[in-house]
């Protein structure tokens, strides 16, 4: 668990925000698109949805 916390500090992210949200869509996402939620790929739902 720390080296998610650690990783998203370093990607300059915040880490509360990033764990609440892969939690909160990890059991609907697709399994092959999990790299997706990875902290250097991750995309907050509101940065997505301005996309």
């Amino acid at each position: 668990m720390y080296s998610l916390i650690v990783t998203a500090k370093l990607n300059g992210i915040d880490p509360q925000a990033w764990l609440a949200d892969v939690l909160a869509r990890i059991a609907d996402h697709r399994n092959t698109h999990i790299h997706e939620l990875l902290p250097w790929n991750w995309k907050a739902q509101s940065a997505r949805l301005a996309a």
